[in-house]
């Protein structure tokens, strides 16, 4: 089976940022007057459902708390975005060698994220000339699927607008509820495990890795 696209599935699988997403909502909760404050430990169990703005509609109605979600997540990512543009990002381990390896052998590229359009920006932005946007085929964002992860939606627009079908492709994804997504549309996934994600149960995976490497997604 000849790999003809890979897949990067969330922000998360180019740049680490689970702690900076972390600090975002905790200065946008206290912004919001809320008395809010997520742990690593408590973020960390919350990531097990993907979507912020669904995080935070989950946390309100656990702790009987009527909040505007949309606002709040809308604030959150705000920060997010002045924080990664400040202070600039690296790629993860590898991810430098499996996009020249695409780009070298004429192997699509392709961002399948459902995040905002805005934090898609600021990634690229972030990530300066290490990773150019014209260098993936198909980039997401959420307002391409009415359904965000772990709905299959935007790996289905992604592999409707590349012209493949799934088993062309190899997707990586760092938790398990975004994997579900790739599962669920059919697609072969590598799991790349974020660090506050370590914990998440990747079974179904083709592999599982701390570092990135061509020969995990040629074959």
């Amino acid at each position: 089976m000849t790999t003809r696209a890979i897949l990067f599935g969330s922000i998360g699988t180019l740049v680490e940022t689970s702690e900076l997403q972390r600090l975002a909502f905790n200065q946008a909760f206290s912004e919001a007057g809320l008395d809010w404050n997520w742990s690593a430990d408590a973020y960390q169990r919350l990531l097990a459902k993907s979507g912020g703005r669904g995080r935070i509609q989950d946390f309100a109605k656990q702790h009987d708390i009527k909040v505007d979600a949309q606002q709040l997540h809308q604030r959150k990512t705000e920060i997010f975005d002045a924080m990664m543009t400040k202070d600039g990002l690296l790629l993860r381990p590898g991810v430098a060698d499996v996009i020249h390896y695409a780009l070298d052998n004429n192997v699509l590229l392709a961002f399948v994220t459902s995040t905002s359009e805005a934090n898609v920006d600021a990634i690229f932005s972030a990530l300066g000339d290490q990773v150019k946007r014209k260098d993936f085929s198909f980039v997401g964002n959420d307002l391409m699927v009415s359904k965000a992860k772990p709905s299959p939606d935007i790996y289905h627009k992604a592999l409707s607008d590349l012209h493949l079908d799934s088993q062309d492709c190899i997707a990586i994804e760092d938790t398990s509820a975004s994997m579900s997504a790739a599962l669920a549309a059919g697609i072969r996934c590598v799991g790349f495990p974020g660090a506050f994600a370590r914990d998440n149960d990747f079974t179904g995976a083709l592999v599982v890795t701390d570092i990135l490497s061509p020969a995990q997604l040629s074959t």
